[in-house]
């Protein structure tokens, strides 16, 4: 019997039967959204087909033949045109265990039962095929009655399945893992914003020099000084750096190039990408306002620099190739802008994170989209009044932000220069304007041209054509909440945690021992109680109120968009919690217990258990002296209850 999965639809929802359909070609097209082991699938072949099968299927055994020609409903008549449709598919794992022999199979779509076949087979270096004929499945989609459908997995010999765990997946998994994801995707009414991963390249040499390079670089992750997660910064930024491979390689097959392409990383960051660039043979350079502490474990053979970038023509690159933007956050706006002003022949790729527009952060102006769709429609928009021929792809990065554009090539001949140029300063101006700096660069006319035609002022013009443009600060500054003056950061959390303990206080259900919890409100709501000037000095903290509420770890717990009071008997809801562990005996205090001081019943926990200090006899100094804030506190213990 079939393993069957019911699919529930509301009446007004109409995607089914053909949400099926998208939800088999997710399936076909990027099975290693499912299947971990993979890295992708090559397509070889596609054609349409009519029973009896053409060749590589007409000499397969009646057995085979009925199971494919099987259903659970007749075809339809509005379908005889075209039944049947196939495509091979080529597997490509990540790690190639397979050697020269490769793993293909012939999917067969029956349009008029609804049904997809799937014949795994194998072919040697020799070109020799073999079917596995115990691996033959098929998918179903089945009506019941007008509303109601079922997805159903048949298998020709279940008995003889064979799993190796990377191809040949174990035949439960499709149980229990495929078909719900199929259900899923079959009855979801919306599609993706986006590209497919790796849509500009050949997947199975992007996989080959990904392993190649993640075995290569993977020691950075033991000795990385930064402060940032090293497994997600040295992996992100092999990815990247084998997708730019992969793309130079082949352009250079494309153009007929003899030499490796140069490239210019503008906000090169921690610089990883610029130094396996470089390792791999690419001559070219790093620029960031900030000098990172990992620079100095390149080498001689890694140039980056501590500069400030601002759009000019004094950041012009002539004779570079490739403007990389890896994440350049102010600059990313830009990269096109320079690009196409450095050179005819000057190429990009970008991969925007933040949202910035020229002169400062982006605002938004489209409500039907999500931001980073918005975003990314912007600088395309960017590139594309530039002068390139934008395309736009998908990383496989550990990142949310995952979009890159390139601009390989340009819409117009070298000889509309002049016309281009004009093109992009009025489009910069017409952003100038919107952001209130038009008052900014003399030279430049409402229009975006010059006031002037000679070279002179062609050259003041193209000199000032960022003037308004802010770039980073040298030094980091710290808006996590922790340079908030302390009488501030106190008053809030007195405001906040007396209003939640305020929830509960006259609770009748509760026994007058009971230690006070309090109640809980959403952030929203704790935003509601607060003045809004006070407001207005979180809004400049990055995390805002939220970020002030988590750094207050002793006092409140924040989950889900919800603030209570943190309850320290119980140490099991929540993974910060689960991490604290017990005092040990002798245990050095180096704060004071905020319980112990202001909650009316005080700290639920006994002084021994604390790790915060009950009184001024309990805290023990630190490496550093105690702060205002803490020596007021001793001295008041007692005196700041509610």
């Amino acid at each position: 019997m079939p393993q069957l999965v019911d699919i529930k639809v509301p009446g007004e929802c109409n995607t089914l039967p053909e949400g099926f359909w998208s939800a088999i070609d997710v399936w076909l097209k990027k099975p290693h959204v499912l299947n971990k082991r993979l890295c992708g699938v090559k397509e070889t072949e596609s054609k349409d087909l009519r029973f009896p099968f053409d060749d590589p299927l007409s000499e397969l055994s009646s057995d085979v033949l009925s199971f494919i020609n099987s259903g659970c409903s007749p075809a339809k008549p509005h379908e005889q045109d075209k039944r049947w449709s196939s495509t091979v598919r080529t597997f490509i794992p990540k790690v190639n265990c397979y050697g020269k022999t490769l793993h293909k199979d012939v999917v067969v779509k029956d349009f008029g039962r609804q049904q997809v076949t799937f014949l795994p087979f194998e072919e040697d270096a020799e070109g020799q095929v073999s079917l596995k004929k115990g691996n033959i499945y098929q998918i179903q989609l089945c009506s019941h009655h007008c509303e109601e459908w079922s997805l159903e997995l048949y298998v020709l010999t279940p008995d003889a399945w064979f799993s190796d765990g990377v191809v040949y997946p174990k035949l439960p998994w499709l149980f229990s893992d495929l078909l719900p994801k199929l259900v899923r995707w079959a009855t979801e009414c919306k599609s993706s914003e986006f590209r497919s991963t790796l849509s500009l390249l050949p997947v199975e040499k992007y996989n080959l020099m990904y392993q190649q390079l993640k075995d290569k670089y993977k020691s950075m992750v033991k000795v990385w000084p930064e402060v940032t997660d090293p497994e997600k910064f040295v992996y992100e930024d092999v990815a990247i750096a084998t997708y730019l491979l992969v793309l130079w390689a082949e352009e250079r097959v494309e153009k007929d190039l003899t030499s490796r392409q140069s490239f210019i990383d503008l906000g090169c960051g921690n610089g990883l990408l610029v130094h396996i660039l470089t390792n791999e043979g690419h001559p070219g350079k790093g620029i960031d306002v900030r000098r990172r502490k990992i620079w100095d474990m390149y080498g001689p053979q890694t140039l980056l620099e501590e500069k400030a970038i601002t759009p000019s023509e004094s950041f012009l690159f002539p004779s570079t190739d490739w403007l990389i933007g890896n994440h350049s956050d102010e600059l990313t706006p830009w990269i096109p802008v320079i690009a196409a002003r450095s050179s005819h022949s000057c190429r990009y790729f970008a991969l925007p994170c933040c949202f910035f527009d020229f002169y400062g952060k982006y605002q938004r102006r489209q409500c039907k989209k999500s931001q980073y769709r918005e975003y990314i429609d912007f600088i395309a928009d960017v590139s594309q009044v530039s002068g390139f021929n934008t395309e736009e792809d998908c990383l496989r990065i550990p990142s949310t932000k995952r979009v890159c554009l390139v601009g390989k090539s340009r819409n117009y001949q070298l000889s509309a220069e002049a016309d281009a140029e004009q093109r992009r300063a009025h489009y910069i101006q017409r952003h100038r304007t919107s952001c209130g700096l038009i008052g900014q660069g003399s030279n430049i006319r409402s229009d975006g041209g010059c006031c002037h035609g000679n070279a002179d002022s062609d050259r003041t013009h193209r000199s000032s054509w960022g003037a308004g443009f802010q770039p980073r600060n040298r030094v980091e500054m710290v808006r996590n909440c922790t340079t908030l003056p302390r009488d501030f950061v106190d008053g809030v959390v007195s405001q906040v945690a007396n209003v939640l303990l305020g929830m509960t206080e006259n609770d009748s259900g509760a026994s007058s021992d009971e230690w006070n919890q309090g109640g809980s409100l959403s952030v929203s709501e704790v935003a509601g109680l607060l003045e809004q000037e006070t407001l207005q000095l979180l809004k400049k903290e990055c995390g805002g109120l939220q970020t002030l509420l988590k750094n207050n770890h002793q006092v409140f717990r924040v989950e889900g968009g919800r603030v209570c009071i943190r309850n320290w008997q119980e140490r099991k809801s929540s993974v910060a919690d689960a991490k604290w562990k017990p005092v040990a005996p002798g245990a050095i205090k180096t704060r004071p217990c905020w319980f112990h001081i202001h909650h009316p019943q005080g700290c639920p926990l006994q002084a021994q258990d604390c790790a915060f200090a009950h009184g001024a006899e309990d805290l023990r100094p630190s490496s550093r002296p105690l702060s205002r804030r803490q020596c007021s506190v001793i001295l008041c213990t007692g005196m700041c209850g509610f």
